[in-house]
């Protein structure tokens, strides 16, 4: 089968999608960073070749995210993008005319503005992870509820309580408040949901115009209280992609695809790199007052690829 493979490495999930020549998702991983983007590439290349019974042609790859760049030394990639330019390929493919993309990950939240197919404009979350995946999982861990059953419980409220969704911190102090004061369950986390969307439209959202049709994706789609909170503050409905969850490596394969259909080759290394060994090392260059600080991967041993420096005396070592 002839695929093109896309990876997005994010501080909290890594993923890995196939399409076929006709852009259709043939196989998706989805798998926990857990800090070591390198052996999280590796175990998701392994495991995408295993579901497709070791039949797999790659014609091109394409790698997003924050450790984009280290898996692009892994794979090979002919396409590296940060994850605003993949999630609005992606969502621009999967629902045609978005102009709008909600996009609330482990770490971070992003929104992206599409006109007439293109990115004009984006706001990231900078200083405080309020509203994003490891918060919410954090107190559905304090609740002692599945983080699954997060959204659900939400739905069934009938008198969302109001909680302070600015921090983080103060939120949880809310909640508990909250609870002390005999509100229902349902119902702080309905009041939780609605902060956390406050929050994301009043600091990610402040000063976009917001235009339908609207996508949301990212880990935290999975949330129906979230995407019920959307629906309610702006009054329209939100569409949530059947791979919400790995939109940022569908468009990474999606960049592939055009790339390598312009160059006509790929630089795929091959599946036997799941099964090399990768280490890193850094070192202070002393040639200069700057003293760099060169970060140096190694493969089998082997010197493969240096940054770091400012002057360019190590990094144009790369082999």
């Amino acid at each position: 089968m002839d695929v093109y493979l896309g990876i997005d490495v994010g501080s909290v999930s890594t993923n890995v999608v196939t399409l076929n020549e006709n852009n259709e998702i043939t196989h998706k991983i989805y798998l926990r960073t857990q800090g070591r983007p390198i052996p999280a590439v590796q175990k998701g290349l392994e495991q995408i070749l295993t579901a497709a019974g070791n039949h797999l042609s790659v014609k091109g790859v394409g790698t997003t995210g924050s450790g984009r760049h280290l898996a692009s030394l892994v794979a090979g990639a002919d396409s590296v993008k940060n994850e605003i330019t993949a999630h609005a390929v992606a969502s621009s493919h999967v629902v045609p005319g978005v102009q709008t993309v909600l996009e609330i990950g482990g770490q971070d939240s992003k929104i992206i503005i599409i006109r007439n197919g293109v990115a004009v404009d984006f706001a990231m979350n900078t200083v405080c992870a309020a509203g994003t995946g490891s918060f919410l999982d954090q107190q559905a861990s304090r609740l002692d509820i599945p983080i699954e059953e997060f959204g659900n419980l939400a739905l069934k409220s009938h008198n969302a309580v109001r909680i302070a969704g600015r921090c983080s911190v103060f939120a949880e102090s809310d909640m508990i408040h909250k609870q002390q004061m005999g509100h229902s369950l349902e119902d702080i986390i309905c009041g939780l949901c609605e902060a956390l969307v406050r929050n994301y439209l009043n600091n990610v959202g402040k000063g976009k115009e917001i235009l339908g049709a609207v996508t949301f994706q990212g880990g935290v789609a999975a949330n129906a209280g979230i995407k019920a909170a959307f629906e309610k503050a702006l009054g329209m409905e939100v569409i949530i992609p059947e791979h919400f969850n790995v939109m940022g490596a569908v468009g990474a394969a999606l960049l592939a695809k055009e790339a390598v259909q312009k160059k006509g080759t790929t630089l795929f290394k091959g599946f036997e790199v799941k099964d090399m060994d990768y280490r890193m090392k850094s070192f202070e260059c002393t040639h200069c007052s700057n003293q760099c600080e060169v970060v140096e991967m190694l493969r089998n041993g082997q010197s493969v690829a240096r940054w770091g420096d400012r002057c360019g005396k190590w990094s144009t070592m790369i082999s």
